[in-house]
């Protein structure tokens, strides 16, 4: 590789000064390296329905879809007689899930969580009680060889206190993941936290290497807590800008779905468009298959997502 780039280099050199000349940003070779993970929400609908366990799914996004990274949810730990935070503090249930991951070669990447607590509440015992809450699944996250966890930024109140409050948090929880080697990362995801600027905003004053952005390609709904907008929504953020915004600060990307028309494409979005901001962003990273639409079956809904995502990287 370095005898490829010294030839490279002088070659160059001994060009022309046309060929000197740095490329356009819209016809730059993207920088980074991305990969594609599976989303365990993807699957919510076969799990929740008692058609596969969560114990499963790193089985299934290997042997059916040929992906070996995946990311979990929360609150599909367990089963119908487990509760999902029993099941996320029991080590044998961890240790099960350990295993059966390695055994197939899957990657543990991601573990997102939800209905934890707001981190972004202005009440300051509410919100630090949040934070504890957080903590079993960095350690969950921890012991299942994990990089990352997704946290929400949710609360009531005043935007520039919630951020005040967003920061603390983030700075704590970001303190605590250090300590393990892990990254936190926030996803879009409704109300103020899909304003991108303000997400951005608060990530330029956590200053932490491990603290970033998970940008969800759907999650712009600032009328509805969680964000889609697949439903109705009387105030959207802009999508494109949303998602400019946000990348530079990317540990991750969520490559969300609807509903897929005839030609394999997405109505509510452009995803060509998406996928060059990406790519030109120089992002590195997983970004996760995460298919959400109401008609579809989950298993189709999957499968076209990873075919669009491949047309366009």
């Amino acid at each position: 590789m370095t005898h490829r780039r010294d030839f490279l280099k002088t070659s160059l050199l001994a060009g022309s000064a046309v060929m000197l000349q740095p490329l356009a940003k819209s016809d730059a070779e993207p920088l980074g390296r991305i990969e594609i993970s599976l989303a365990e929400w993807s699957l919510h609908r076969t799990i929740r329905g008692g058609k596969f366990t969560h114990l499963d799914f790193a089985a299934k996004a290997k042997e059916e879809y040929g992906i070996s990274t995946v990311e979990y949810v929360n609150g599909l730990f367990g089963n119908s007689h487990t509760d999902f935070r029993e099941a996320g503090q029991n080590p044998s249930y961890l240790k099960e899930m350990l295993t059966r991951s390695k055994d197939i070669g899957v990657a543990n990447h991601l573990i997102m969580v939800d209905e934890e607590g707001p981190l972004a509440s202005v009440d300051e015992k509410e919100r630090l009680q949040a934070v504890e809450n957080h903590k079993m699944w960095i350690e969950a996250a921890k012991f299942l060889e994990c990089t990352t966890v997704r946290v929400n930024l949710h609360g009531e109140g005043n935007i520039d206190k919630k951020k005040e409050a967003s920061i603390d948090s983030l700075i704590r929880l970001g303190e605590f993941a250090g300590t393990m080697d892990l990254n936190i990362v926030v996803e879009n995801h409704g109300s103020d936290s899909s304003k991108g600027f303000w997400l951005a905003s608060i990530m330029k004053e956590v200053g932490r290497h491990n603290v970033g952005t998970l940008p969800d390609f759907g999650i712009f709904c600032i009328t509805q807590p969680w964000g889609t907008t697949q439903r109705e929504c009387e105030e959207k953020y802009d999508r494109y800008m949303g998602i400019e915004e946000l990348l530079p600060f990317a540990k991750g990307v969520s490559a969300k779905t609807y509903d897929f028309d005839a030609n394999g494409e997405q109505p509510h979005m452009d995803y060509k468009r998406l996928i060059r901001l990406v790519k030109h962003s120089g992002f590195s990273g997983y970004i996760g298959v995460e298919y959400e639409g109401f008609n579809q079956p989950e298993d189709e809904g999957i499968r076209n997502t990873i075919t669009l995502l491949k047309r366009y990287l």
